[in-house]
């Protein structure tokens, strides 16, 4: 180990080269390649194998990074995927859409030292896609038949994940999505320059292969109800995520020309595909030569300023009350806006929305950062005497996301929530107020990170496994 490993002192830390900006913002191709196998390898040997992993207790899935960078640094790329695969239903999405340097990056060992964390994403990305390429990305083989069934509600990563294991453990696994595609966010939330559709639906399709049902355009509470999928199946697990966008209340917000961000980054990601989009094409949610403001500091925001470059705006700016140093989102894809072109009012908030017919304007106001709030972070408050006006033909909103009336939305009354409105369970079963109605992911923890929702889906498989063998244990007696 010692002539592969420990290399951070010699070898300088290095990303996959990212294409120029300027070609790069002229299409949704992700930004940058893979590693040569030479260079993964390289940066793979760079990790310190420290006794305590802070990468892995970092991480939301304790994925055993130390262990698969060493196999990769030894060339024994098969392993480390396998090692990589066996705490992830997904390593090649988390190496490209994982904030890294808030997560195992920017808790690696050598980070602290000052020689640069190891580049574990993009290491994740190189063995992962190889072993696409190599067939090394074996089918799903369901396990022996259990006779249950199981009733996944959203095709996100939460359900997509629990479906994975749950079919492997042999139930019989039916997703029932409000989409005409499977993936949720993955596929019609962010950008393919982050994360290219294709990638996503091979785990769709290996998936299906597999055995796992996926029902397209099925809205539970309108085309079916709760109650049918008690009835139908012998667990059912809730993992709809969270869609509803927050409120902003200034004075013209609901002005022509003001859109929410996932309206937007849906009616892109579709054009992606090819489908027909009537509000993109009459240019409701085309950015194409028009001043476009983004409202919001976190990674949504950034998807949509990137966005709009890419549909050729004429200039593009982000609002944010905090500054740079306080945004949610990654600072990684800050440095990636501001290369593109972006510009950002740091220390800025919307007054008004101007408009006639239509936006033309953002009046906004300075902020300064008073005392902190109960979260610790410093509260922003309104500089006063410094208003400024931003041209705008396009304002896209995105403040973040909440949960829906579920509910109501499912005619389940009794179906607990929090005050923010998300599905209430116990934490050690993961079960709703509903017998045999299970939650993961967004919908339980409120907007968060794919991998978070990954973590929430292998950890839901596992408790409603118990759950089912004890219902059919309960029935074989009662029999």
């Amino acid at each position: 180990m010692a002539e592969e490993m420990l290399k951070f002192v010699d070898l300088v830390q290095a990303y996959p080269e990212k294409r120029d900006a300027v070609a790069r913002a002229q299409d949704f191709r992700e930004i940058a390649d893979r590693y040569s196998p030479s260079s993964g390898e390289a940066q793979a040997a760079r990790c310190s194998q420290c006794g305590v992993p802070y990468c892995s207790l970092h991480c939301p899935l304790h994925n055993h990074i130390p262990d698969w960078l060493r196999l990769t640094a030894e060339g024994r790329l098969r392993e480390a995927y396998e090692l990589s695969n066996a705490t992830s239903t997904m390593p090649e999405i988390c190496g490209r859409i994982c904030p890294q340097d808030r997560l195992c990056e920017g808790n690696c060992v050598i980070e602290f030292a000052g020689h640069g964390a190891v580049t574990i994403g993009a290491v994740e990305k190189f063995i992962t896609d190889t072993a696409w390429e190599n067939g090394w990305v074996e089918p799903l083989l369901p396990g022996p038949p259990r006779g249950q069934s199981v009733g996944i509600i959203g095709a996100g990563p939460a359900g997509l994940t629990a479906a994975e294991y749950l079919r492997v453990a042999g139930y019989d696994v039916h997703i029932y999505d409000r989409h005409d595609r499977p993936g949720g966010l993955l596929t019609y939330g962010i950008p393919g320059f982050k994360l290219e559709k294709p990638i996503v639906m091979r785990r769709v399709e290996r998936l299906a292969a597999g055995g796992v049902h996926l029902h397209q355009n099925i809205a539970v509470g309108g085309d079916t109800g709760l109650d049918e999928l008690r009835a139908r199946h012998d667990a059912v697990l809730v993992a709809t995520g969270v869609y509803k966008a927050r409120d902003i209340k200034v004075p013209g917000i609901g002005a022509a020309g003001v859109v929410a961000a996932l309206d937007y980054l849906i009616a892109s990601n579709r054009k992606g595909f090819g489908d027909a989009v009537p509000a993109f094409d009459d240019g409701r949610l085309n950015a194409a030569g028009k001043h476009v403001v983004v409202i919001g500091g976190g990674d949504t925001a950034m998807d949509c300023v990137r966005t709009a470059v890419r549909q050729g705006a004429a200039s593009v700016k982000c609002l944010y009350r905090r500054d740079r140093a306080n945004m949610p989102g990654s600072q990684r894809e800050v440095a990636n806006a501001e290369e593109e072109g972006v510009e950002f009012a740091w220390l800025s908030a919307p007054k008004a929305i101007e408009a006639g017919e239509r936006v033309s304007a953002v009046r906004a106001t300075r902020m300064r950062l008073g005392a902190p709030d109960a979260s610790g972070r410093r509260a922003p408050e309104a500089d006063p005497g410094s208003d400024f006006t931003l041209a705008a033909d396009l304002v896209i909103t995105a403040l973040g996301f909440d949960a829906e009336d579920v509910p109501t939305l499912f005619g389940a009354p009794g179906l607990g929530v929090s005050r923010w409105g998300t599905v209430l369970t116990d934490n050690k079963t993961m079960m709703t107020s509903i017998d045999g109605v299970f939650a993961a992911g967004d919908i339980v923890r409120g907007a968060s990170l794919v991998v978070w929702a990954i973590r929430d889906g292998r950890d839901v498989s596992a408790a409603m496994r118990r759950y089912l063998k004890s219902k059919a244990q309960g029935e074989r007696q009662a029999a």
